[in-house]
């Protein structure tokens, strides 16, 4: 109880200085362990912390749901559901040396997601309900504990990805899953293309699929494509005999540092160059990238590509991922984590949904408080 009524007290304490922020138009800037500081253009306003707000509220392990506040730490969470054998299966990524410092506020508002995310979905699609502060200082509670709850206006998946710019996000319900029976890793030695038309192939066969990673090895003619297998022991089993790959017997340290970005590719990235994210259609062949890329790392079944490229070139690498039916976005730049240096990151400007993005803004922030400029400079 008195840890209950310390939350509230600082639900309100946040709430009152929300609106004394929107009265004087005092920017805020909203952060949790600040594992994710590094991307987006540059941090604004008054800081707002929000680990105050800590605790699991409630877990149903027979219902698969957990409730929990935003400060809570993700490491926390993941450790209370690995002692009942289940899991955040989309494996939120932490960014951070120290597992203890990302919290679930933040892995909700950035929206990103692990190596299984082309398999088993994004975090928006297992956000249930939300609580949260709009820019007038009004707590909102959208969705609920149950998929059936989730009804009219789904603002509780709007919030996922939006970076802080809409709203204080101070209580999360998510929906969690049993831990896998059974998994392996096969590894394929195989060119970019070999590797996309193989795992568009088994895309539409009854096989396990759960992640996918392919690089190229350094100084050999050929890349590496890794394959994670993930389900019930006969059909993992029944997989790895049919597809033939070598197979990894200690394979998960290696997609936790795909998952963090601390494989060599990521870790040894030239002075200089940028880490790229191109998000296109999984059926895209391999892209020719400009002179003077690095890459690609390929994950989420052909999906997802990594490219590392000096900033200058970002807009040779947005027409060429516009042109494949996608979109370009500079993740990570030694530039962002400089003071006062501000990336090249602003995705929304050419975005036909800019429009879109102010109403929503306008609708929730209409004073612009929240993370002013951290998605676009407008706002």
């Amino acid at each position: 109880m008195q840890a209950m009524d310390s939350a509230q007290s600082h639900l309100l304490q946040i709430a009152q200085r929300v609106r004394a922020a929107a009265a004087d138009a005092t920017p805020l800037r909203i952060r949790g362990g600040g594992t994710k500081d590094f991307h987006g253009l540059a941090l604004q306003g008054e800081l707002l912390d929000t680990r105050a707000l800590a605790g699991v509220i409630s877990y149903e392990p027979s219902e698969l749901v957990v409730t929990v506040r935003a400060g809570t730490p993700l490491a926390e969470v993941e450790a209370l559901l690995a002692a009942q054998g289940q899991c955040l299966a989309f494996e939120p990524p932490h960014f951070d040396g120290d597992s203890r410092n990302a919290t679930v506020g933040g892995m909700v508002a950035s929206g990103l997601s692990g190596p299984s995310r082309a398999s088993v979905g994004a975090v928006r699609d297992f956000v249930l309900g939300l609580e949260m502060i709009n820019g007038q200082g009004e707590l909102l509670r959208y969705g609920g504990q149950v998929m059936k709850n989730v009804a009219g206006y789904d603002v509780s998946r709007l919030m996922a990805g939006s970076w802080g710019t809409l709203g204080l996000i101070t209580e999360v319900s998510l929906k969690v899953l049993p831990v896998a029976p059974a998994e392996a890793t096969l590894r394929f030695k195989c060119t970019e293309q070999q590797a996309l038309d193989w795992l568009n192939a088994w895309g539409g066969q009854p096989l396990p699929l759960n992640a996918s990673c392919w690089l190229q090895e350094e100084g050999a003619a050929q890349g590496v494509l890794y394959l994670r297998l993930r389900g019930a022991r006969a059909a993992v089993q029944a997989a790895c005999e049919r597809l033939s790959g070598e197979r990894m017997h200690s394979a998960a340290a290696d997609w936790q540092a795909c998952r963090e970005q601390q494989l060599p590719w990521f870790t040894a990235r030239a002075p200089g160059h940028a880490l790229w994210r191109l998000s296109v259609p999984q059926t895209t062949p391999a892209l020719t990238l400009p002179d003077g890329c690095t890459g690609p790392l390929i994950e989420w079944h052909g999906a997802l590509r990594w490219v590392q490229a000096p900033r200058a070139l970002g807009h040779a690498l947005r027409a060429l991922a516009k042109a494949a039916g996608g979109s370009a976005t500079l993740f990570r730049s030694e530039a962002a984590d400089q003071p006062g240096a501000e990336p090249d990151f602003d995705a929304q400007a050419a975005d036909a949904t800019a429009a879109l993005h102010a109403r929503l803004k306008q609708a929730f922030d209409p004073a612009g408080i929240f993370n002013r400029g951290r998605l676009a400079a407008a706002w």
